[in-house]
């Protein structure tokens, strides 16, 4: 645009998503100033959510950006997928919304009637359903696969959901809901988190974390502008606990509480208020369910070993070990993983991990991750993981196991060292 002559209108370009805050978010709204015009850049955000008044010209890539679960991996992907036909009239809905306009499609007419679907692919049948299941178990619906789904999700993931449950000791051997199974279908929040806040309740650290899930459910606490990367960056790394990312994002709330719920401190700080008063208002609702089942809210102190237990309790099975080579490797999977680069634990790489979601971008990262002692792993979830015996080789191990290449002109254990054939 600068190498265009004056007499040419200046262009203003706002971005606009969901993690932007949201003093941010409402600049779109504003009128453009005289010989000047307005460029909105949005997510999905813009093709259903809002109606921004003097829009004139939609630009359609045809794309978007969707999340999908994978249940055999338990790993989320933010996938670039073609949009659907009916989200294409959606976004051509946009333009002219409050007076004349025309919507540009940067695919062919031949594209948009053979290759996009006609309806956007169904969440139930591209998420987690775990909570999902846990719903339908509390209202009595035991046979799951035989249920009549609107838009049935796959088999797998409904088995998927089926057998995390049991592991986390909300569903019996035959499928039926267990005492535990009732109390955490009665929270709001995905099976591992409730778990986690009951397990807190036993460990005395209720209160803390409390304030960890309310936090977690929020989501996109920190804000990361472009231009200020480097300052955002420093400022976060304050607020960092040696423990991991969910103490980290307790510090954050006892910080801000600290300073009076204080909106400046927020912006100093490169901190989301929205998302921090909405972590307040989900707190509030989780005490009011806490009250209701007369269970205790105490604080662990300063000690923060039972909150990390009260954690690994609920994601025993997000469990990464440290690889040789480069990473980690889930548990479960022996997938590869890594830490992500915001992550408080980024730099200090211990050696085994508990993690609150995978997600898949450029690779795949695990998210607001904490250090945990193994030997929990089996104290916590006995009907997940047992102490292996020292005289086996496990499974794993025995992948690992060093093997000579073959030598046609020696016998098979004639390079070993010791005289003894083992």
């Amino acid at each position: 645009m600068k190498g265009f002559p004056p007499d040419v209108r200046k262009l203003i370009i706002l971005p606009v998503y969901s993690a932007l805050p949201g003093h941010m978010q409402t600049k779109i709204f504003d009128r453009a100033p005289p010989l000047a015009r307005k460029v909105v850049v949005a997510t999905n955000i813009a093709e259903a959510s809002l109606t921004i008044d003097g829009i004139c010209f939609v630009v359609d890539p045809g794309f978007a950006k969707q999340n999908v679960y994978n249940s055999k991996l338990g790993l989320d992907s933010l996938v670039i997928t073609p949009i659907s036909q009916a989200s294409a009239k959606q976004r051509a809905g946009r333009a002219g919304r409050t007076g004349p306009g025309q919507c540009y499609r940067l695919y062919t007419e031949r594209a948009y009637e053979n290759e996009l679907l006609p309806t956007t692919v169904p969440e139930i049948q591209r998420i987690n359903l775990t909570y999902t299941a846990l719903q339908l178990k509390a209202m009595g619906v035991n046979n799951l696969l035989a249920f009549d789904f609107m838009d049935p999700p796959p088999p797998q993931s409904l088995i998927s959901a089926m057998e995390q449950l049991y592991s986390l000791g909300a569903l019996d051997e035959e499928g039926l809901l267990t005492r535990l199974g009732l109390k955490m279908a009665e929270f709001p929040l995905e099976p591992p988190l409730s778990k986690m806040l009951l397990a807190s309740v036993e460990l005395g650290c209720s209160d803390e974390v409390l304030r960890i899930i309310s936090m977690l459910s929020a989501q996109n606490i920190f804000y990361r502008p472009r231009d200020k990367q480097v300052q955002s960056d420093q400022k976060r790394a304050n607020f960092f606990q040696p423990e991991g990312d969910h103490l980290t994002l307790l510090a954050v709330y006892e910080a801000w509480k600290a300073k009076n719920f204080s909106a400046p401190w927020c912006h100093e700080n490169f901190l989301q208020l929205r998302s921090l008063r909405r972590a307040e208002d989900v707190h509030k609702q989780l005490c009011t369910i806490m009250d209701r089942y007369k269970l205790n809210v105490v604080s662990a102190g300063k000690d923060p070993t039972n909150i990390r237990r009260a954690i690994a309790a609920g994601f025993f099975f997000h469990v990464a070990r440290k690889d040789p080579q480069e990473g980690y490797k889930t548990l479960v999977e022996n997938q590869p993983v890594y830490i992500h680069p915001s992550s408080a634990l980024f730099h200090r790489q211990p050696d085994r991990v508990i993690y609150h979601e995978l997600v898949m971008t450029t690779k795949e990262y695990m998210k607001e991750v904490t250090a945990v002692d193994p030997k929990w792993l089996v104290e916590l979830a006995p009907k997940f993981f047992k102490v292996s015996d020292p005289t086996k080789l496990s499974k794993r191990k025995r992948q690992e196991r060093i093997q000579p290449l073959h030598d046609w002109h020696h016998e098979p254990n004639s390079w070993r060292l010791s005289k003894r054939r083992c």
